[in-house]
């Protein structure tokens, strides 16, 4: 499984398969620090409207596209926010099972999930999460989601960087030192791509390529 991390919440993820999906791509010029996504995939994945996190047209198709076994598609409906989508509205945490691999994109998720939804995620080969809190759940509460969930591996996004990402959002730091703290995860600085999961249990530090 390849994985690229094009910034915000958009990544282009390569299953062994040969299949690739894009989730979230952004509106070009939309989110402060980041330059166009420019990315070709088979799939493409939003799991809202809002336009840092949904511009299908601006991807590609593949110079060879996938020819394989259709994947295995699972939609969760949540909500952007914790009073029911009141104030954010909806949100789409996407499942991407493809051969042996599954995948597993929360999207800008705001608020709890319930038993069965954990149940449909949980044990996940990678797991997307937005960490940067205000829009989205923060720091703390994705620690506390990834410890119900129990991803093989995890990867913090939608957060906010030295040169990029919204004002109102936090960094990812808290996140990465209660994953140290806790023990039981390989930390592994990725950069913007990382060619397959390494095993065991792990964190990947990712940084946007389009930064």
């Amino acid at each position: 499984m390849e994985i690229t991390f094009i910034g915000h919440a958009c990544f282009l993820v390569k299953f062994s398969t040969g299949l690739s999906v894009c989730f979230d791509p952004y509106v070009s010029g939309y989110v402060p620090g980041l330059a166009d996504t420019d990315v070709a995939a088979d799939e493409v994945f939003c799991s809202h409207s809002h336009r840092d996190h949904c511009d299908f047209e601006s991807v590609r198709k593949p110079e060879e596209p996938y020819m394989g076994t259709e994947p295995e598609i699972d939609i969760l409906r949540t909500f952007h926010d914790d009073v029911q989508g009141a104030a954010r509205g909806r949100n789409n945490i996407t499942i991407v099972k493809s051969g042996s691999e599954k995948i597993v994109h929360m999207g800008d998720i705001g608020c709890d999930l319930s038993e069965e939804q954990l149940d449909r995620i949980r044990g996940c080969d990678l797991l997307m999460i937005p960490v940067g809190g205000f829009f989205t759940i923060n720091c703390r509460q994705a620690y506390r989601m990834c410890e119900q969930i129990k991803p093989k591996a995890v990867v913090p996004m939608h957060f906010r960087g030295a040169t990029f990402g919204y004002d109102q959002i936090s960094g990812r730091e808290e996140f990465i030192k209660l994953c140290e703290d806790d023990g039981t995860r390989e930390i592994v600085n990725a950069g913007s791509f990382i060619g397959s999961l390494p095993d065991g249990k792990t964190l990947l530090v990712m940084d946007p390529l389009r930064a």
